[in-house]
């Protein structure tokens, strides 16, 4: 069984026991997680129920195992033939998600 759920404006495919890398969300190592914005859910059958453009009453359940900062990805403006370079650099904050259970 797998679903396709909806977490900070991207979507992504999942399944239990999968570990899922998203934006950061609120709660702390352990926190049960909720999704309630799904897209999709299919079964190894080849049954899909999909929602237009959400399934009600559909969740997914996971737990908080890692919050985190993403590698560093550098930012550099340059302009030819004048003295301006600038560098900066930005590190985005990410939760480490492990999915238990699909309901419908």
């Amino acid at each position: 069984m797998y679903a396709v759920v909806e977490t900070g404006g991207k979507q992504y495919r999942v399944a239990p026991g999968q570990s899922l890398r998203v934006e950061r969300l609120d709660g702390g190592k352990g926190d049960e997680v909720v999704f309630d914005r799904v897209i999709m859910i299919g079964d190894d059958g080849g049954s899909t129920h999909l929602g237009a453009p959400l399934l009600d009453g559909a969740s997914v359940k996971g737990r908080v195992v890692h919050q985190g900062r993403a590698k560093k990805v550098l930012v550099f403006k340059y302009k030819k033939r004048k003295r301006y370079r600038v560098k900066t650099g930005h590190r985005q904050l990410f939760t480490l998600v492990r999915i238990d259970s699909i309901s419908r």
